[in-house]
């Protein structure tokens, strides 16, 4: 499912090499944390979030299949860089 999500990410944004998406397991849901450029950030959610519910329809009905849940969350992406650059 990690793959499914960066696939179609990639596709949609402008910087593909900062699309990340982490899972992380429980016992019957798994959580996608999805982080891109924060220019790229409108374009996965879309115009009134159409573009992340469709993504999230698609997880849906993979999950189906595995039996499993799947829930994406859409982080603000975090450049270390600036972090450090804001703390000086």
């Amino acid at each position: 499912m990690k793959e499914l999500v960066e696939i179609v990410c990639r596709a949609l944004v402008d910087n593909p090499d900062d699309v990340k998406v982490t899972q992380i397991d429980g016992e019957q849901t798994s959580i996608l944390e999805l982080r891109t450029h924060q220019s790229d950030l409108g374009k996965v959610i879309g115009k009134k979030g159409r573009t992340a519910h469709a993504i999230r329809t698609i997880l849906a009905a993979a999950g189906m299949k595995k039996k499993r849940r799947f829930n994406l969350e859409i982080m603000e992406h975090h450049d270390e860089n600036e972090d450090k650059e804001k703390s000086e």
